[in-house]
């Protein structure tokens, strides 16, 4: 292993940590809230192109996008907590093998969840709410988007590994190509060669796909600090990659699974007369929320690798330290936030919409759905913590926490005060959510870190 490689590595031992946030924290916020852009993306372009049946059509395919988006992070995340810790600990040869057994958990996962989800899409899709004014829509992208999915799981899984082993920069960029490339060619696919919303589904696999050479390519290459190799594949790997990845996993499925719910109950109290037109309501906020939580997720996951590197160091203080600034960037971007849903909303809403009436609606969805957005920063940075120090027996049941307080909230609201007040559920789990964390956090973080420290080589 060369200097090179190892100094990419060390740095994260060594460097300042409000420099060390900056180097991880920037290029990670930049790279989700390109993200956040990337399905919106798509929900513009086929709202004014295709019709709003066809926006209703889209929201219907995001709980099974972000499904596969979940698989991914099962084995990014685990595997990106794990490879930081083995740099942490000098361990440079697990490290690099760790990379080999993501490429091939990826390739099963991938390709069995599309094939399995392929097989069964129209129930699914019937499942998630789907009427048939939109099951069309629904069924003509999503079975390109899962023709192409384990280029989705590689994308995902090598991006995690690139920012993990001291290339946040490079994973960034991976990032930025895919959502640019897709906004160059939804316009061209939709308008210019008449594919409707299947052409925004191309133009999506198509960009993940030119991220993903690019990810492979460096990765095959000799400047990053590990590398795609041959051979070193080991099923307790596999399994501790999954273990660490569970956590996020879960929280990802059921954000699914709370979007399914919402669409239901929306469609149930809705009625035939007004249930769709707020499923579209939901989907233009639940793209607000993404231009939230992606950048939010950018400060706090973009950041675990300072957090796991420097805990597989047994540099407690560093941890400790990181974690002080990380709590205080995640409170001011959501201060920002809250102030930016009130004042740029209408401008927001009208993105996707012209109508005047579901724009007002909208916009009320979206004022709701930030009203607690403050302790949620707080909420990402224990839950994400707890993550990157192998913690998942602490981060899994406060993120269970919050997810139960919102399903609750969404059944409940809707049978005493009607259809619209579901989407109160969004805050009132934002503020139990978080209440349960930071409590949590205060109690155990101490004792954690302490341990840690006492098992340091002399």
């Amino acid at each position: 292993m060369s200097a090179t490689i190892k100094g990419a590595a060390t740095e994260l031992g060594t460097e300042r940590i409000r420099k060390l946030l900056m180097q991880y924290a920037v290029p990670a916020i930049i790279a989700m809230t390109a993200s956040s852009l990337y399905n919106m993306v798509d929900s513009i372009f086929i709202g004014h192109g295709v019709g709003p049946l066809a926006i209703s059509g889209l929201a219907l395919t995001f709980p099974l996008m972000n499904l596969a988006a979940a698989f991914g992070s099962l084995v990014g995340v685990g595997a990106a907590t794990l490879v930081s810790m083995r740099l942490g600990q000098r361990d440079y040869q697990t490290a690099q093998n760790i990379l080999g057994n993501v490429v091939v958990l990826n390739l099963i996962i991938g390709l069995a969840f599309g094939f399995i989800t392929l097989l069964l899409l129209d129930p699914i899709l019937y499942f998630f709410g789907a009427s048939e004014a939109t099951i069309g829509y629904a069924r003509d992208y999503m079975s390109i988007i899962l023709m192409g999915n384990v280029i989705t799981h590689m994308y995902l899984g090598l991006n995690s590994v690139l920012r993990a082993s001291g290339h946040p920069r490079k994973s960034m960029y991976a990032t930025i190509y895919t959502v640019v490339i897709n906004a160059a060619l939804d316009p061209l696919f939709i308008y210019g060669f008449g594919w409707g919303i299947r052409g925004a589904a191309i133009a999506t696999v198509l960009s993940q796909l030119a991220s993903c050479v690019y990810a492979v390519r460096f990765l095959l290459g000799k400047k990053p600090p590990i590398r795609i190799t041959r051979g070193g594949y080991s099923a307790a790997v596999m399994r501790r990659v999954l273990t660490l990845g569970f956590s996020p996993f879960i929280i990802i499925a059921l954000d699914n699974v709370m979007i399914i719910a919402m669409n239901a109950v929306l469609q149930h109290y809705g009625g035939a007369a007004r249930g769709d037109a707020l499923v579209t309501c939901a989907t233009i906020a639940q793209s607000f929320m993404l231009v939230v939580t992606m950048p939010l997720g950018g400060i706090t996951g973009g950041t675990q690798s300072i957090l796991s590197y420097n805990y597989g160091a047994y540099r407690t203080e560093r941890v400790r330290q990181a974690q002080k600034y990380i709590f205080g960037l995640g409170l001011a971007f959501t201060a920002v936030m809250t102030l930016a849903a009130r004042l740029a909303g209408p401008l927001f809403v009208r993105l996707f919409t012209t109508d005047e009436a579901l724009a007002a609606q909208a916009f009320d969805t979206i004022k709701v759905c930030t009203l607690a957005l403050l302790p949620l920063g707080l909420q990402y940075e224990v839950v994400d913590g707890f993550t990157a120090l192998g913690l998942a027996k602490l981060a899994l049941p406060l993120s269970l926490w919050r997810k139960a307080v919102y399903f609750a909230a969404v059944f409940a609201l809707p049978a005493f005060f009607g259809a619209d007040a579901v989407f109160y559920a969004e805050p009132i789990s934002d503020v139990l959510g978080p209440l349960a964390s930071v409590a949590v956090y205060c109690v155990c973080i101490r004792g954690v870190l302490a341990r840690r420290a006492a098992l340091a080589p002399p």
